[in-house]
């Protein structure tokens, strides 16, 4: 079993039908909007895909603090895309200095897991491999994602509250 060092889990049910949550994770500018980025294009499994951060359009004070990053470029590598169940992929924790080129560190794993539950669907987002992230900025990465996590499942949840097309 992995450390809790190693991992963050955050489970959130979403009053939403499946095919609704799936949506909003697995595609890209669904996903862009309520997690605060702007993709150049579609998620496809084993493919790198660019994003830079834009303040999430469904939560104010989130925006607020998302802002002063605005524009900063990173990269998701698609792990799997298994339709309504799985979509993961691989990035960079907490890499927010520009001078620091993060590509040579080990990356973490982000996995959203979709189930069905009485009222709606249940999300469970799990980060893992933050041991492989280099001592010195391992706390800091791990902290901050955390709270990260914590913060965009309630944008998850406000999303599809408030946006019927998704």
């Amino acid at each position: 079993m992995a450390s809790s060092t190693d991992r963050i889990e955050k489970r959130v049910l979403l009053r939403a039908p499946r095919d609704r949550v799936w949506r909003a994770i697995s595609d890209s500018k669904h996903f862009g909007s309520w997690f605060g980025v702007e993709f150049d294009g579609p998620f496809v499994a084993g493919a790198t895909i660019v994003g830079k951060i834009v303040p999430t359009t469904v939560d104010a004070e989130v925006a607020k603090s998302q802002e002063p990053y605005k524009g900063f470029r990173f990269e998701f590598a698609v792990d799997r895309v298994e339709p309504m169940r799985l979509f993961s992929f691989r990035w960079h924790p907490y890499a927010v200095d520009s001078s620091v080129d993060y590509s040579k560190e080990p990356s973490t794993l982000v996995a959203f897991v979709l189930e069905e539950a009485a009222d709606g669907t249940m999300l469970t987002v799990t980060e893992s491999g933050f041991d492989q992230i280099p001592l010195e900025r391992r706390a800091k990465a791990f902290a901050a994602n955390e709270g990260g996590w914590t913060a965009q499942m309630k944008l998850i949840e406000k999303y599809l509250a408030h946006h019927a097309q998704a």
